[in-house]
Protein backbone atom coordinates (compact mmCIF):
# COMPACT_ATOMS: atom_id res chain seq x y z
CA UNK A 1 0.00 0.00 0.00
CA UNK A 2 1.05 3.60 -0.62
CA UNK A 3 0.24 6.83 1.23
CA UNK A 4 -2.68 7.40 -1.15
CA UNK A 5 -4.45 4.31 0.19
CA UNK A 6 -4.75 6.04 3.56
CA UNK A 7 -6.13 9.37 2.32
CA UNK A 8 -8.91 11.12 4.22
CA UNK A 9 -12.45 9.83 3.76
CA UNK A 10 -15.28 12.38 3.51
CA UNK A 11 -17.55 12.70 6.53
CA UNK A 12 -20.96 11.27 5.66
CA UNK A 13 -22.69 11.12 9.05
CA UNK A 14 -23.75 13.97 11.30
CA UNK A 15 -22.46 13.16 14.75
CA UNK A 16 -22.44 15.86 17.41
CA UNK A 17 -20.27 14.05 19.93
CA UNK A 18 -18.83 10.68 20.90
CA UNK A 19 -16.19 8.85 22.86
CA UNK A 20 -13.75 6.05 22.11
CA UNK A 21 -11.17 4.22 24.22
CA UNK A 22 -8.24 2.05 23.15
CA UNK A 23 -5.42 0.42 25.05
CA UNK A 24 -2.16 -0.15 23.21
CA UNK A 25 1.05 -1.78 24.39
CA UNK A 26 4.67 -0.75 24.26
CA UNK A 27 7.14 -2.91 22.34
CA UNK A 28 10.83 -3.75 22.51
CA UNK A 29 12.89 -4.03 19.35
CA UNK A 30 15.09 -7.08 18.87
CA UNK A 31 16.63 -5.69 15.69
CA UNK A 32 16.91 -1.97 16.24
CA UNK A 33 15.72 0.95 14.16
CA UNK A 34 18.19 3.83 14.46
CA UNK A 35 18.28 6.51 11.81
CA UNK A 36 15.38 7.82 9.78
CA UNK A 37 14.59 9.74 6.62
CA UNK A 38 11.93 12.43 6.21
CA UNK A 39 8.37 11.64 7.30
CA UNK A 40 9.38 9.05 9.86
CA UNK A 41 10.73 6.59 7.27
CA UNK A 42 13.26 4.17 8.78
CA UNK A 43 16.75 3.76 7.35
CA UNK A 44 16.68 0.03 8.16
CA UNK A 45 14.14 -2.66 9.02
CA UNK A 46 13.40 -3.61 12.63
CA UNK A 47 11.51 -6.37 14.41
CA UNK A 48 10.03 -6.18 17.87
CA UNK A 49 8.29 -8.16 20.57
CA UNK A 50 4.95 -6.58 21.45
CA UNK A 51 4.62 -6.34 25.22
CA UNK A 52 1.57 -7.29 27.25
CA UNK A 53 1.47 -5.40 30.55
CA UNK A 54 3.18 -2.09 29.72
CA UNK A 55 0.46 -0.23 27.87
CA UNK A 56 -1.31 3.10 27.50
CA UNK A 57 -5.08 3.53 27.85
CA UNK A 58 -6.39 6.52 25.90
CA UNK A 59 -9.93 7.90 25.76
CA UNK A 60 -10.80 10.54 23.17
CA UNK A 61 -14.06 12.43 23.70
CA UNK A 62 -15.04 14.54 20.69
CA UNK A 63 -17.68 17.25 20.29
CA UNK A 64 -18.61 19.19 17.17
CA UNK A 65 -17.42 22.83 17.09
CA UNK A 66 -19.47 25.75 15.75
CA UNK A 67 -16.54 26.95 13.69
CA UNK A 68 -12.78 27.13 13.66
CA UNK A 69 -9.85 26.61 11.39
CA UNK A 70 -7.36 25.19 13.85
CA UNK A 71 -6.92 22.09 15.98
CA UNK A 72 -8.78 22.27 19.28
CA UNK A 73 -7.88 19.79 21.98
CA UNK A 74 -6.89 19.30 25.60
CA UNK A 75 -4.63 16.57 26.97
CA UNK A 76 -4.87 14.91 30.38
CA UNK A 77 -2.49 12.41 31.99
CA UNK A 78 -3.93 10.49 34.95
CA UNK A 79 -6.61 13.16 35.27
CA UNK A 80 -4.21 16.12 35.31
CA UNK A 81 -4.27 18.61 32.46
CA UNK A 82 -0.94 18.58 30.59
CA UNK A 83 -0.49 21.64 28.43
CA UNK A 84 3.18 20.74 27.98
CA UNK A 85 2.02 17.69 25.97
CA UNK A 86 0.10 19.87 23.50
CA UNK A 87 2.96 20.86 21.16
CA UNK A 88 3.76 17.21 20.42
CA UNK A 89 0.10 16.39 19.77
CA UNK A 90 -0.26 19.51 17.59
CA UNK A 91 2.73 18.40 15.51
CA UNK A 92 1.18 14.95 15.19
CA UNK A 93 -2.18 16.41 14.09
CA UNK A 94 -0.41 18.50 11.44
CA UNK A 95 1.35 15.41 10.10
CA UNK A 96 -1.85 13.35 9.88
CA UNK A 97 -4.26 16.11 8.81
CA UNK A 98 -4.20 14.94 5.21
CA UNK A 99 -5.39 11.47 6.26
CA UNK A 100 -8.41 12.59 8.34
CA UNK A 101 -11.05 15.05 7.17
CA UNK A 102 -12.49 15.87 10.60
CA UNK A 103 -9.57 16.99 12.79
CA UNK A 104 -10.52 20.70 12.72
CA UNK A 105 -14.27 20.08 13.04
CA UNK A 106 -14.23 18.80 16.61
CA UNK A 107 -12.90 19.64 20.03
CA UNK A 108 -11.02 16.63 21.38
CA UNK A 109 -10.50 15.78 25.02
CA UNK A 110 -7.60 13.31 25.13
CA UNK A 111 -7.34 11.43 28.42
CA UNK A 112 -4.45 9.03 28.81
CA UNK A 113 -2.86 6.87 31.47
CA UNK A 114 -0.12 4.25 31.56
CA UNK A 115 -0.10 0.92 33.37
CA UNK A 116 3.60 1.47 34.10
CA UNK A 117 4.70 4.23 36.50
CA UNK A 118 4.95 7.72 35.04
CA UNK A 119 8.60 8.78 34.64
CA UNK A 120 9.60 5.16 35.11
CA UNK A 121 12.15 5.38 32.33
CA UNK A 122 9.99 3.44 29.88
CA UNK A 123 9.25 5.37 26.71
CA UNK A 124 5.49 5.83 26.43
CA UNK A 125 5.59 7.30 22.91
CA UNK A 126 5.04 3.92 21.19
CA UNK A 127 2.07 2.92 23.33
CA UNK A 128 0.70 6.48 23.61
CA UNK A 129 0.84 7.40 19.95
CA UNK A 130 -0.52 4.04 18.80
CA UNK A 131 -3.45 4.32 21.22
CA UNK A 132 -4.24 7.83 19.97
CA UNK A 133 -3.94 6.71 16.34
CA UNK A 134 -6.41 3.89 16.97
CA UNK A 135 -8.86 6.30 18.59
CA UNK A 136 -8.70 8.56 15.52
CA UNK A 137 -9.31 5.56 13.23
CA UNK A 138 -12.36 4.58 15.27
CA UNK A 139 -13.70 8.14 15.06
CA UNK A 140 -13.18 8.12 11.29
CA UNK A 141 -15.08 4.86 11.08
CA UNK A 142 -17.96 6.38 13.04
CA UNK A 143 -18.10 9.49 10.85
CA UNK A 144 -17.99 7.77 7.46
CA UNK A 145 -20.17 5.23 5.75
CA UNK A 146 -17.25 3.09 4.67
CA UNK A 147 -16.77 -0.14 6.59
CA UNK A 148 -13.03 -0.67 6.96
CA UNK A 149 -11.74 -4.20 6.69
CA UNK A 150 -9.81 -5.22 9.78
CA UNK A 151 -6.56 -5.54 7.81
CA UNK A 152 -6.92 -2.04 6.35
CA UNK A 153 -7.88 -0.58 9.73
CA UNK A 154 -4.73 -1.98 11.35
CA UNK A 155 -2.46 -0.89 8.51
CA UNK A 156 -3.81 2.66 8.53
CA UNK A 157 -3.56 2.77 12.34
CA UNK A 158 0.07 1.64 12.11
CA UNK A 159 0.72 4.17 9.33
CA UNK A 160 -0.79 7.01 11.40
CA UNK A 161 0.96 5.93 14.63
CA UNK A 162 4.31 6.02 12.79
CA UNK A 163 3.80 9.71 12.09
CA UNK A 164 3.62 10.32 15.83
CA UNK A 165 6.48 8.04 16.86
CA UNK A 166 8.30 5.66 14.55
CA UNK A 167 8.27 2.67 16.89
CA UNK A 168 4.54 3.21 17.60
CA UNK A 169 3.75 1.53 14.28
CA UNK A 170 4.94 -1.75 15.85
CA UNK A 171 2.43 -1.59 18.75
CA UNK A 172 -0.85 -2.13 16.87
CA UNK A 173 -0.51 -5.91 16.63
CA UNK A 174 1.65 -8.71 18.04
CA UNK A 175 3.42 -10.81 18.88
CA UNK A 176 6.33 -10.15 16.49
CA UNK A 177 6.11 -7.10 14.22
CA UNK A 178 8.40 -6.14 11.35
CA UNK A 179 8.71 -2.54 10.21
CA UNK A 180 10.76 -1.42 7.24
CA UNK A 181 11.02 -2.64 3.68
CA UNK A 182 13.20 -5.76 3.35
CA UNK A 183 13.75 -8.84 1.18
CA UNK A 184 12.77 -11.36 3.90
CA UNK A 185 9.14 -10.49 4.63
CA UNK A 186 6.80 -10.18 1.67
CA UNK A 187 4.56 -7.17 2.10
CA UNK A 188 6.97 -5.40 4.44
CA UNK A 189 6.82 -1.64 4.27
CA UNK A 190 8.51 1.53 5.46
CA UNK A 191 5.03 2.97 5.99
CA UNK A 192 3.62 0.57 8.60
CA UNK A 193 4.40 -2.53 10.61
CA UNK A 194 3.34 -6.05 9.55
CA UNK A 195 3.03 -9.27 11.50
CA UNK A 196 6.03 -11.58 11.26
CA UNK A 197 4.68 -14.27 8.89
CA UNK A 198 7.04 -17.22 9.45
CA UNK A 199 7.11 -20.15 11.81
CA UNK A 200 8.18 -19.38 15.38
CA UNK A 201 9.39 -22.16 17.68
CA UNK A 202 7.59 -22.97 20.91
CA UNK A 203 10.65 -21.69 22.81
CA UNK A 204 9.64 -18.14 21.93
CA UNK A 205 5.98 -18.41 22.93
CA UNK A 206 5.14 -16.49 26.14
CA UNK A 207 8.68 -15.09 26.16
CA UNK A 208 9.35 -13.04 29.28
CA UNK A 209 10.67 -9.49 29.54
CA UNK A 210 11.63 -8.16 32.95
CA UNK A 211 12.41 -4.45 32.61
CA UNK A 212 15.01 -3.14 35.03
CA UNK A 213 14.51 0.57 35.64
CA UNK A 214 18.08 1.75 35.98
CA UNK A 215 17.49 5.45 35.43
CA UNK A 216 14.12 7.20 35.49
CA UNK A 217 15.41 10.65 34.61
CA UNK A 218 15.08 12.43 31.30
CA UNK A 219 17.61 11.32 28.70
CA UNK A 220 20.47 13.73 27.98
CA UNK A 221 19.93 13.21 24.26
CA UNK A 222 16.47 12.53 22.87
CA UNK A 223 15.83 9.72 20.42
CA UNK A 224 14.87 12.29 17.78
CA UNK A 225 18.29 13.95 18.06
CA UNK A 226 20.00 10.56 18.12
CA UNK A 227 18.25 9.47 14.92
CA UNK A 228 19.28 12.68 13.19
CA UNK A 229 22.92 12.16 14.12
CA UNK A 230 22.91 9.08 11.88
CA UNK A 231 22.73 11.30 8.76
CA UNK A 232 26.47 11.96 8.76
CA UNK A 233 27.56 9.01 10.86
CA UNK A 234 30.74 7.34 9.53
CA UNK A 235 29.34 3.83 10.19
CA UNK A 236 25.72 4.47 9.19
CA UNK A 237 25.76 2.51 5.92
CA UNK A 238 27.39 -0.54 7.57
CA UNK A 239 24.85 -0.42 10.38
CA UNK A 240 21.87 -0.28 8.04
CA UNK A 241 23.23 -3.28 6.11
CA UNK A 242 23.88 -5.13 9.37
CA UNK A 243 20.21 -4.76 10.33
CA UNK A 244 19.13 -6.32 7.00
CA UNK A 245 21.63 -9.15 7.51
CA UNK A 246 20.50 -9.76 11.09
CA UNK A 247 16.86 -9.95 10.05
CA UNK A 248 17.86 -12.69 7.63
CA UNK A 249 19.83 -14.49 10.38
CA UNK A 250 16.93 -14.24 12.81
CA UNK A 251 14.51 -16.20 10.60
CA UNK A 252 16.16 -19.66 11.04
CA UNK A 253 16.82 -18.89 14.71
CA UNK A 254 13.12 -18.27 15.37
CA UNK A 255 12.20 -21.39 13.39
CA UNK A 256 14.65 -23.71 15.15
CA UNK A 257 14.23 -22.34 18.69
CA UNK A 258 17.99 -21.83 19.06
CA UNK A 259 18.02 -19.77 22.26
CA UNK A 260 21.79 -19.26 22.38
CA UNK A 261 21.92 -17.92 18.82
CA UNK A 262 18.93 -15.72 19.64
CA UNK A 263 20.70 -14.26 22.68
CA UNK A 264 23.89 -13.67 20.71
CA UNK A 265 22.01 -11.75 18.04
CA UNK A 266 19.80 -9.59 20.28
CA UNK A 267 22.66 -8.67 22.61
CA UNK A 268 24.84 -7.73 19.66
CA UNK A 269 22.01 -5.58 18.29
CA UNK A 270 21.57 -3.81 21.64
CA UNK A 271 25.26 -3.07 22.00
CA UNK A 272 25.51 -1.94 18.37
CA UNK A 273 22.69 0.54 18.98
CA UNK A 274 24.63 2.12 21.82
CA UNK A 275 27.89 1.92 19.88
CA UNK A 276 26.29 4.08 17.20
CA UNK A 277 25.46 6.66 19.86
CA UNK A 278 28.99 6.61 21.23
CA UNK A 279 30.48 7.09 17.76
CA UNK A 280 28.13 9.89 16.66
CA UNK A 281 29.37 13.46 16.38
CA UNK A 282 28.65 14.82 18.87
CA UNK A 283 28.99 11.52 20.72
CA UNK A 284 26.89 10.61 23.74
CA UNK A 285 26.33 7.75 26.18
CA UNK A 286 22.88 6.75 27.45
CA UNK A 287 24.00 3.68 29.38
CA UNK A 288 24.76 4.21 33.07
CA UNK A 289 27.34 2.41 35.26
CA UNK A 290 24.54 0.22 36.64
CA UNK A 291 23.55 -0.78 33.10
CA UNK A 292 27.02 -2.26 32.64
CA UNK A 293 26.92 -3.89 36.07
CA UNK A 294 23.68 -5.64 35.14
CA UNK A 295 25.03 -6.79 31.77
CA UNK A 296 28.10 -8.31 33.40
CA UNK A 297 25.96 -10.02 36.06
CA UNK A 298 23.77 -11.53 33.34
CA UNK A 299 26.80 -12.83 31.44
CA UNK A 300 28.27 -14.41 34.59
CA UNK A 301 24.96 -15.98 35.63
CA UNK A 302 24.38 -17.40 32.14
CA UNK A 303 27.85 -18.96 32.09
CA UNK A 304 27.53 -20.48 35.55
CA UNK A 305 23.89 -21.61 35.38
CA UNK A 306 23.62 -22.54 31.71
CA UNK A 307 20.19 -20.86 31.63
CA UNK A 308 19.21 -18.98 28.42
CA UNK A 309 18.86 -15.47 29.80
CA UNK A 310 19.84 -12.48 27.67
CA UNK A 311 19.27 -8.77 27.49
CA UNK A 312 18.39 -6.01 25.14
CA UNK A 313 18.45 -2.25 25.66
CA UNK A 314 16.20 0.56 24.61
CA UNK A 315 17.61 3.97 23.71
CA UNK A 316 18.36 4.61 27.34
CA UNK A 317 19.83 3.06 30.46
CA UNK A 318 17.12 0.49 31.19
CA UNK A 319 17.77 -3.20 30.66
CA UNK A 320 15.20 -5.62 29.25
CA UNK A 321 16.00 -9.10 30.57
CA UNK A 322 14.63 -11.66 28.09
CA UNK A 323 14.11 -15.36 28.79
CA UNK A 324 11.74 -18.27 28.05
CA UNK A 325 8.81 -18.85 30.38
CA UNK A 326 9.95 -22.37 31.28
CA UNK A 327 12.98 -20.91 33.05
CA UNK A 328 11.11 -18.00 34.64
CA UNK A 329 11.27 -19.13 38.27
CA UNK A 330 15.04 -19.55 38.44
CA UNK A 331 15.76 -16.42 36.40
CA UNK A 332 13.36 -14.27 38.41
CA UNK A 333 15.11 -15.37 41.61
CA UNK A 334 18.41 -14.29 40.06
CA UNK A 335 16.90 -10.94 39.03
CA UNK A 336 15.50 -10.29 42.52
CA UNK A 337 18.67 -11.26 44.37
CA UNK A 338 21.36 -10.02 41.99
CA UNK A 339 20.00 -7.31 39.67
CA UNK A 340 17.26 -5.34 41.42
CA UNK A 341 19.86 -3.64 43.61
CA UNK A 342 21.09 -1.78 40.50
CA UNK A 343 17.63 -0.35 39.72
CA UNK A 344 16.56 3.11 40.78
CA UNK A 345 14.42 2.65 43.92
CA UNK A 346 14.70 -1.10 43.24
CA UNK A 347 11.97 -0.77 40.60
CA UNK A 348 11.41 -3.34 37.89
CA UNK A 349 8.46 -4.51 35.80
CA UNK A 350 7.60 -8.07 34.83
CA UNK A 351 6.17 -8.33 31.34
CA UNK A 352 5.91 -10.81 28.49
CA UNK A 353 5.01 -11.05 24.83
CA UNK A 354 1.58 -9.65 24.03
CA UNK A 355 -0.71 -9.59 21.03
CA UNK A 356 -1.48 -5.96 20.33
CA UNK A 357 -4.00 -3.22 21.01
CA UNK A 358 -7.61 -3.64 22.07
CA UNK A 359 -10.61 -1.38 21.86
CA UNK A 360 -12.29 -0.92 25.23
CA UNK A 361 -15.15 1.44 24.45
CA UNK A 362 -16.85 3.12 21.51
CA UNK A 363 -19.79 5.09 22.77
Amino acid sequence: MTEEHFSAKPISKTIQHGKVTWESPSNIALIKYWGKKANQIPENPSISFTLNNCKTITTVTYSLKDSGTDFDFDVFLDGDKKDDFKPKIATFFKRVEGYFSFLKDFHFKIETSNTFPHSSGIASSASGMSALALCLLSIEQSLTKSEMLDEYFKKKASFIARLGSGSACRSIEGDLIVWGNNDIVNGSSDLYGVKYPFEVHENFKDYQDTILLVDKGEKQVSSTVGHNLMHNHPYAHSRFQQAHDNLQKLKPILESGDLIAFIDLIESEALTLHAMMMTSMPYFILMKPNTLEIINKIWTFRKVSGLPVGFTLDAGANVHVLYPKKDANAILEFIKHELVAYCENRQYICDQIGFGAQQIDNG
